[in-house]
């Protein structure tokens, strides 16, 4: 297996920064014998972490070999590994699975991974794993083949991944974490916290569901993992380990199958072969586990499916942290107090964002002390919670308090070196608020707008300096979505433009250069979007199909469950102003406008905890005579969708269409499961057959051809 998998390094993994696995041997400190470490280390710092190409399990490989040897001459009384510095190891190597060719080469790297790390639980002697630092995937992995586990409370992330980028756990997850945790929590760990945007557990969680045996701080990690290891091998400590029942894991795979149905609506595979397996766990050996995972690895690495969930991870991972077009960072200028013009909610949500990462005094404004008392109220009311949920300490808690203040006029924004407005969505008024702030900031503060769909070129049309305004459109809730489209006006200058992104960065947003057009990129393709589906009601279709109709896609909710987050007032406005810019394309349905007149905040009544269409909507609701199935209003919706992304390319509104993905994905829900919208398009046909062309090239996001 060693030759076969150097072969297939130097194939298909010529650029593998490949992980070594060097043996130290040595006394344990209470005199029970030699013990062997091996640590997992590729030799750079924990910016690049410790990964498993067939490199890498080939050095692993060889560091069992030494200590198997060791363990045959009876030299050694147990192995441990661990990792280097903040990091054990963060899986499968993932840029070569990329480019895996055939279903074989497929499997044989699904078995390589079985074949080394089975290797430690069948040792003479007891294997520990002693995890220091992230653990992910195959990381996870090499821990469960261990006898044992240790885990620093410093744990920042432990996870099973796969399922979020369309693979399953498959060097022994989905075999041995059921066996270890249960059934349930196994559920929990692989497949709810997975599909939950990839939700990590940090050291502490992980023990208290028993992926650990015992836990230590980080200072003294090593030396205490390795006394607790010698109490077991000197039978001074006896670790036990629960039995689970066929009706536990029946119970669990059940429970599974929901969250995967809620989550992704059938929509993609991987979730459902790792409940598969789990779910034979329950009478199934380790080995025929193993062949198992083997097979649904081998078939999977082969779909576009995990092509589109690498494209998005590598989206989320490498281009949101170097955004398309931005300035040179060394023109931004330093941010040492912000003001905030508004204290209503979206403008008090501001304001504890910009304390928490920035860490400056923060001054709100609003038309009387009424309004400015609720907004600095609400800030000190979220500090208050997160020092209740230990987030932060009490001298933390006061001192963020102590930097936001209040002031009924905008004076006290004259040292602020940015002031972001969140008023009435009316350009007038937006222009008002700038003019009154020009008048008493210096001539370098940056003015920002959080407008979601106006313009912001004329929004700073009628200032002295519209060079300094850019447009910085977060996504409700502000604390919670990563997105920041930051929108570069006619006359936005560099420097201003480089400090937008430099406060966007410190905000820990995902930001993405836009150009100032018509509601920018999320809102225009949602509003059009729910344009063809409310027009499809319009025409006489039951709300309940065109509801259904894109529910293939596993989208995180339907059309009118998205409506009633965003709010039909403000989708009406919006709508309203693309209807104004792009008349052809968006209408202002008669439906959606009744619905807002009337007081409505949404289609579904949720008084029974089941969504049911409100009797009054209905009443409202005057539909025509044409209705659609649901297959004609997803087509449609979907096209319509293609066209707009062609003609926002085209027009210029970012720079390319990873740009448009990595919005949709961050700031609209748009499942990792497909990838993005333009390569879900290009797999699908979409994009030909309204745009002529792909919006990628052949081999991203998909097969290669």
């Amino acid at each position: 297996m060693t030759q076969d998998l150097t072969a297939l390094a130097t194939e298909l993994f010529p650029d593998e920064v490949v992980t070594n696995a060097p043996v130290q041997f040595f006394d344990l400190p209470g005199h029970s014998g030699r013990f062997a470490l091996i640590t997992l280390d590729n030799g750079f710092d924990h910016t690049k972490p410790n990964t498993f190409g067939p490199g890498g399990l080939v050095r692993l490989g060889q560091a069992i070999d030494l200590v198997e040897a060791a363990a045959g001459r009876n030299e050694i009384v147990g192995v441990g590994v661990t990792g280097k510095p903040f990091i054990f190891a963060v899986g499968a190597d993932l840029k070569g699975v990329e480019v895996v060719k055939n279903r074989d080469q497929a499997l044989a790297i699904a078995q390589a991974g079985h074949d080394t790390f089975k290797r430690l639980s069948a040792l003479s002697v007891p294997s520990f794993a002693f995890v220091n630092g992230a653990a992910m995937g195959g990381g996870v992995e090499v821990a469960l083949a261990c006898t044992y586990r240790t885990i620093s409370s410093g744990v920042p992330a432990l996870a099973f991944p796969e399922c979020f980028l369309g693979l399953v756990p498959g060097w022994g997850g989905c075999t041995l974490l059921p066996k270890l945790i249960g059934p349930d929590a196994a559920v929990t760990v692989i497949i709810e916290n997975a599909l939950s945007q990839n939700r990590m557990l940090k050291g502490p969680k992980a023990f208290e569901l028993g992926i650990a045996d015992a836990m230590f701080e980080p200072v003294a990690f090593l030396e205490q993992s390795l006394a607790w290891a010698e109490s077991v091998i000197n039978g001074s400590l006896v670790v036990e380990r629960k039995q689970f029942s066929a009706e536990d894991y029946a119970a669990a795979v059940a429970r599974g199958r929901q969250v995967a149905d809620s989550k992704v609506h059938g929509a993609a595979p991987a979730p459902y072969r790792a409940l598969d397996i789990i779910e034979k766990m329950a009478t199934a050996s380790n080995d025929e586990g193993f062949a198992l995972e083997d097979a649904a690895l081998a078939d999977l690495i082969m779909t576009d499916e995990l092509r589109a969930g690498l494209y998005a991870f590598n989206l989320n991972q490498k281009r949101a942290k170097k955004p398309f077009g931005a300035p040179d960072k060394a023109l931004a200028r330093p941010v040492t107090k912000v003001g905030v013009v508004g204290a209503g909610l979206m403008a008090s949500q501001f304001a504890l964002l910009f304390v928490q990462r920035l860490q400056v005094p923060v001054v709100m404004t609003d038309i009387d002390q009424a309004r400015v008392d609720k907004g600095v109220g609400y800030v000190h009311e979220q500090i208050g919670m997160l020092q209740l949920k230990g987030r932060l300490n009490q001298d933390q808690a006061n001192r963020l308090k102590a930097l936001v203040s209040g002031s009924l006029t905008k004076d006290a924004f004259a040292d602020a070196d940015l002031v972001i407005e969140a008023v009435f969505e009316e350009m007038s008024v937006k222009q008002q608020v700038f003019a009154e702030v020009e008048a008493v900031v210096r001539e370098d503060c940056v003015l920002a707008t959080n407008t979601s769909s106006l313009s912001v070129t004329e929004m700073a049309s009628k200032l002295e300096h519209p060079e300094r305004v850019v447009g910085f459109h977060f996504f409700n809730p502000v604390a919670v979505l990563p997105l920041l489209e930051i929108v570069r006006a006619e006359q936005t200058d560099d420097a201003s433009l480089a400090t937008a992104f430099a406060v966007g960065k410190t905000l820990k947003k995902s930001c993405v250069l836009v150009k100032d057009a018509p509601a920018f990129v999320v809102n225009r393709l949602l509003t059009r979007f729910l344009g063809e589906v409310t027009a499809a009601v319009d025409e006489g279709t039951p709300i309940e199909v065109a509801d259904r109709a894109l529910a293939p896609l596993g989208l995180p909710m339907s059309p009118f469950v998205l409506l009633e987050l965003v709010g039909p007032a403000v989708a009406l406005h919006v709508a309203e102003t693309l209807h104004t810019a792009f008349p052809d394309r968006f209408q202002v349905s008669p439906n959606l406008a009744k619905l807002v007149a009337a007081g409505k905040k949404a289609i579904y009544s949720w008084d029974t905890g089941v969504p049911v269409i409100d009797p009054e909507v209905l009443e409202l609701f005057q539909p025509g005579p044409s209705p659609s199935t649901e297959e004609q209003v997803r087509d449609r919706a979907l096209k319509a969708m293609a066209q707009e992304i062609d003609l926002m390319l085209s027009e210029g509104v970012v720079g390319e269409a990873q740009d448009i993905d990595l919005c949709m994905l961050l700031g609209a829900g748009w499942p990792f499961h497909l990838g993005g919208i333009t390569p879900y398009l290009d797999r699908t046909g979409v994009s030909e057959a309204v745009a002529g062309h792909r919006f990628l090239a052949p081999g991203v996001a998909s097969l290669p051809e």
